[in-house]
């Protein structure tokens, strides 16, 4: 037998598959084939998107998670084109997908929140933040869990379905951070001169910004002091330290110029001597 003969044997092959029979499976190659693609491309833009924001291992795993994941689907979706009969995958997928859910609530929980918190970005790697009444820097923000490093140095982990369901206060996602202090001084004082040193004070302090301006005034007549609020703006890098300075600053500042912060003062009426007066009287 020769080329040709070889060659006319191909053709009446091919020639007598019905279209309607390979159809189907050329579909669902190309398919397959596309969600490969797709997948790969997913999976490139994950790792350029997350790879200042994960450790090698989360990240990888997630890779792992949403490349093999889009392949499944496809596969899916795949085998009723081809005339594979699914509905008992299904069910037997659907009571195993049920008892695990079931066993893992918790854990899916997590792992959704974590993508929910790759996808928004309210916190970073770095970030000081205050998360269930647990308040430091952001070490590592994983699939299943966040790790905090408190300001004692200790290491904390917060699942995430508790960081992302609670509120957030990220602290330095602002430059800026307020300082505010209550400074009170004697009723026989001069406020308006304690202003001006405070006011003083702050002009001189190279971490305090000259905008927002600061806002000194008097805020309160309590019962032993005249209570002077003192509202400031620092970087927050700065903020710490500055707050720690600036009220020791302000206090020795106002006893030289005399002005000083008064002891608690109660007035005690005896009621013997009253009576005793009133008699006098």
């Amino acid at each position: 037998m020769n080329i040709g003969d070889i060659f006319e044997e191909v053709i009446k092959f091919f020639g007598n598959i019905e279209t309607d029979r390979i159809f189907p499976y050329i579909l669902g190659i190309a398919i397959f084939v596309f969600s490969i693609l797709l997948a790969k491309g997913i999976s490139v833009f994950l790792r350029r998107s997350l790879k200042d924001k994960f450790d090698k291992d989360s990240l990888g795993v997630l890779l792992k998670v949403t490349y093999y994941g889009i392949i499944v689907m496809a596969v899916i979706l795949i085998l009723p084109i081809i005339g594979m009969d699914t509905s008992g995958l299904l069910v037997a997928g659907g009571i195993t997908g049920i008892i695990l859910g079931f066993a893992s609530q918790s854990t899916v929980g997590n792992l959704i929140s974590g993508l929910l918190l790759m996808v928004e970005r309210p916190i970073k790697i770095g970030s000081k933040v205050e998360i269930d009444e647990v308040r430091g820097f952001v070490e590592d923000i994983g699939l299943m869990s966040t790790i905090l490093r408190n300001f004692d140095g200790l290491y904390i982990r917060i699942p995430n379905e508790k960081v992302f369901t609670n509120n957030i206060i990220n602290i330095s996602a602002n430059v800026a951070r307020r300082l505010e202090y209550t400074v009170g001084i004697r009723y026989s004082d001069d406020a308006n001169k304690a202003i001006k040193i405070i006011a003083k004070i702050m002009e001189d302090h190279p971490f305090v910004l000259k905008n927002p301006s600061p806002d000194i005034f008097v805020d309160e007549l309590g019962d032993n002091s005249v209570d002077i609020l003192v509202r400031a703006w620092t970087p927050e890098t700065q903020w710490f330290g500055t707050r720690k300075e600036l009220l020791w600053v302000i206090k020795s500042n106002l006893e030289k110029e005399g002005i000083q912060i008064p002891f608690p003062q109660r007035v005690v009426w005896y009621g013997n001597e009253e009576s005793e007066n009133n008699e006098l009287n």
